[in-house]
């Protein structure tokens, strides 16, 4: 893909490979460890993430990864919403960019793909599950077209209180 410009630094999205899990697994792990964008509590083993990385390859999901001159800035994929059959053209994908890193447009870089990629291999919706209070995250998502859709009220625990969920859906057709 062509590099582009994000906060006056050059950026490439491209396809991840073997040798970007670590990284992948850095930027996931600082998410759960200080923030709701995952309401996991522990840190993912190195095994489990290539084993995630391999799940989607096989399934043939994407896995996207910032590249910003070596390095590893960000990365986004998705997955099948739920895992029945009724389900199969709607996805819901993930954006994580590395700490320090956010609100540059390295996010906004990986999210055109995620869709491109969905519109290409036949789905028909895209869902976003975003923590409540991440209001950025909310108007990232409006800004790509994005509605809201759902609010579950308490339905996650993180950080000693109780979590709201919203979705926003994109439909892709």
């Amino acid at each position: 893909m062509q590099p582009t410009l994000c906060d006056g630094q050059e950026i490439t999205i491209r396809d991840a490979t073997y040798d970007d899990v670590p990284s992948i697994l850095e930027i996931y792990n600082d998410a759960v460890l200080h923030t709701t964008a995952s309401y996991d509590y522990e840190p993912a083993t190195i095994e489990a993430r290539i084993a995630w990385y391999e799940e989607h390859i096989k399934q043939g999901l994407p896995v996207f990864v910032a590249d910003a001159g070596g390095s590893v800035v960000g990365w986004s994929t998705f997955s099948i919403f739920r895992p029945r059959i009724g389900y199969r053209f709607t996805v819901e994908h993930s954006i994580y960019v590395a700490p320090g890193r956010q609100g540059r447009g390295i996010g906004r870089a990986l999210m055109q793909p995620l869709i491109t990629r969905a519109r290409e291999q036949g789905m028909h919706a895209m869902i976003a599950g975003i923590d409540a209070e991440t209001i950025g995250s909310i108007r990232f998502h409006a800004a790509f077209g994005f509605v809201h859709v759902g609010y579950l009220k308490e339905v996650g625990y993180k950080f000693d209180h109780w979590l709201d969920l919203v979705f926003m859906q994109l439909l892709l057709k």
